[in-house]
């Protein structure tokens, strides 16, 4: 019964989870923090620091991530020097690839998101955290950073929910996420319809749990709309 088939699938699949959100989650987190540094980069007003981030940005987001990662994957493996460096032990891992190219994938986005986000942050509220005393790093903790995710967070959620999904790239790299089993299974059962089924229900799982916790988060940097956003009768 096909039924059966695919909830039994289904079982199966979740032992890929864990790989995939691990992916997903450094996919993320390495994409955040090159973005910041790219970001800074591109708002600075320095000339050597803008043309280099503006090429990373370009190149990143032109580049499909199914070929940047082919190119870490394979490409790398090319260069004699790159086989006797101290970074063969992690470049020769499908698993470090796979992250590396989810990574710099990421930040090309994440970079222009948060340059958006940084951009946003009025100029009155920044000279009335001068007027206060604020100034330096104390500034952007206290008042740009806060008021940049606020404005970035939206966008970038679609980013990391288009992460999860993209990590269904790394079984091409021999990965057994949860893509990857699923191609296994299929390959051996001749069965694909209900193998992909069970498959995009894990995914659609990861995803809604993923944008559910981006609007919690939203809501918790937001207490001054909360009052706003309830129905006139209950306010």
């Amino acid at each position: 019964m096909e039924v059966q088939f695919i909830f039994e699938t289904f079982l199966s699949l979740l032992g890929g989870v864990p790989l995939t959100v691990q992916l997903a989650a450094l996919a993320i987190l390495g994409g955040l923090l090159i973005g910041f540094l790219v970001a800074g980069m591109r708002l600075s007003r320095r000339r050597v620091l803008i043309w280099p981030a503006w090429l990373y940005v370009q190149i990143v987001r032109s580049i499909p991530l199914l070929v940047l990662m082919f190119l870490v994957y394979y490409g790398l493996t090319q260069f004699s020097s790159i086989r006797a460096s101290a970074l063969w032990p992690i470049l020769r891992e499908p698993y470090w690839c796979a992250v590396i190219a989810l990574v710099i994938n990421s930040s090309g986005y994440a970079a222009e998101v948060i340059r958006g986000g940084l951009q946003s942050v009025g100029r009155n509220e920044i000279e009335a955290a001068r007027a206060c005393g604020m100034s330096g790093f104390l500034l952007l903790r206290r008042i740009v950073l806060p008021l940049a995710i606020r404005q970035a967070l939206p966008a970038y959620s679609n980013e990391m929910i288009a992460m999860v999904k993209a990590t269904s790239l790394a079984s091409l790299v021999t990965l057994m996420d949860v893509t990857g089993i699923a191609a296994s299974i299929a390959s051996s059962s001749y069965r694909p319809i209900g193998v992909f089924v069970a498959a995009g229900a894990i995914y659609l799982a990861l995803t809604a749990a993923l944008a559910q916790s981006v609007r919690l988060l939203e809501y918790r940097l937001t207490p001054h709309l909360r009052r706003a956003a309830l129905p006139a009768d209950a306010q």
